[in-house]
């Protein structure tokens, strides 16, 4: 997510920053429904199979789809249809510690080494890292799926593997630091399966049964649940799909186990529920003023990158021509999504697409993304002067979003 560099300052010892959103508040008109499917469309004419989207302006809600949910019997994709949202589970991850801050029963800034078992991790890193360094993703700690997905056999072999969260720790932990805890922003879904566990260890349940009781049920987020294991998503879904070589003909990894994501990204859920999520946690619902601004002290992704973003405890920063944004993305094998909402809930869009690792390089945009960026920029900002959002909005949007860019990077991976 975006975010220029006017938004941050150094202040603290870890580096932390505070989004400054003065003189930057989104605006929208009514939300032009004709227009947003024309470029929704384009998406699909770009080269994905199916994508939809659920864009809110107030009380106002447009619910959009296009392309085919199953390239086999070319079933459409329909608006509310259920999608794996990956790392967009990191904000209900997030949410749910920080209530647990708000009770004092878990202090951000002391050592993970306090919640954990004994052992799980290496002496330095349980006693250096904090778990605000696990949100923020500065603690260093290596990225276990960078060990996992190291080629094309390997994204068949880790949707057919049962993972223990203690044996991705171990695998993460394993890969190396990337930075000294606290000293720079590296995104890990390590440092968020940690933070799962840790919510285990606090209250004696599982971390899905606490995001269950705290977010979900009083939200009646009906249609939002945890993978694990299973392969499949119950309920109507768009299928997965992923270009494979050596002709990048699509393979359908619809059915796959989740295992590996756990606290990190197995959530499946729909447009409408992450809507509604993001809508009550910046609407004040989740938590008070307080603890919502603690989740919104940003850290730089690339101090030397205009426009590569901040990311806060589990939200990040987007910033569009008609002002700031806060959200989060997410990518699994075959579904990506991304959420993107104005400071106070009122303006939102959430859209899916069913097609992951088509990019043609890290570096340059390709056509769906382009396309993809056009539509978000239209969904949060209304209609722009002509040339204005794809003069400005997509490379710093493309740039800040983690789990696509890191698909782009990853790309050579499948091929």
């Amino acid at each position: 997510m975006a975010a220029s560099t006017a938004l941050a300052a150094p202040a603290g010892a870890n580096a932390a920053t505070t989004a400054a959103t003065a003189g930057a508040t989104a605006t929208i008109g009514r939300p032009n429904r004709a227009l947003l499917q024309r470029q929704l469309d384009a998406v699909h004419a770009a080269g994905m199979p199916g994508a939809f989207a659920e864009v809110r302006d107030g009380r106002r809600t447009v619910r959009l789809a296009t392309g085919v949910a199953d390239i086999e019997t070319g079933a459409p994709v329909r608006p509310g249809m259920r999608h794996r949202i990956g790392s967009i589970s990191k904000t209900f991850v997030a949410t749910t510690m920080v209530q647990l801050a708000a009770e004092h029963r878990v202090a951000l800034d002391a050592p993970i080494g306090r919640y954990l078992r004994h052992g799980l991790l290496p002496a330095d890193l349980a006693r250096e890292v904090t778990v605000r360094m696990l949100l923020n993703h500065t603690s260093g700690i290596g990225d276990y799926d960078t060990e996992l997905l190291t080629s094309p056999q390997d994204l068949i072999d880790l949707g057919r593997t049962t993972y223990r969260p203690e044996e991705l720790v171990r695998i993460g932990a394993g890969a190396g630091s990337t930075n000294a805890p606290g000293a720079a922003w590296s995104y890990s879904n390590t440092n968020y399966v940690l933070a799962a566990l840790i919510i285990e260890h606090l209250t004696g349940h599982s971390y899905r049964w606490e995001i269950y009781r705290r977010i979900l049920r009083p939200l009646h987020l009906r249609h939002t649940t945890f993978e694990g294991a299973d392969p499949d998503i119950h309920g109507p879904h768009m299928h997965a799909y992923v270009p494979w070589p050596p002709d990048g003909a699509l393979r359908d990894f619809t059915r796959y186990n989740m295992s590996w994501a756990y606290g990190a990204g197995e959530m499946v859920s729909t447009a409408a529920d992450v809507n509604t999520f993001f809508r009550a946690l910046l609407g004040g619902r989740l938590l008070s003023t307080h603890w919502l601004a603690e989740m919104k002290v940003t850290v730089p992704v690339d101090p030397g990158q205009t426009g590569a973003g901040g990311y806060g405890l589990g939200l990040a920063t987007a910033t569009l021509p008609c002002g700031i944004f806060w959200g989060h993305d997410g990518g699994t094998i075959g579904h990506q999504t991304i959420s993107l909402h104005s400071e106070d809930g009122r303006v939102q869009v959430t859209y899916a697409h069913n097609m992951a690792y088509y990019q043609n390089s890290p570096n340059e945009l390709h056509p769906i993304d382009a396309a993809l960026v056009q539509f978000l920029t239209t969904a949060l900002c209304g209609s722009t002067p002509a040339g204005s959002a794809t003069r400005t909005a997509p490379p710093d949007l493309q740039r800040s979003l983690p789990d696509l860019r890191r698909a782009a990077a990853a790309t050579t991976a499948v091929r």
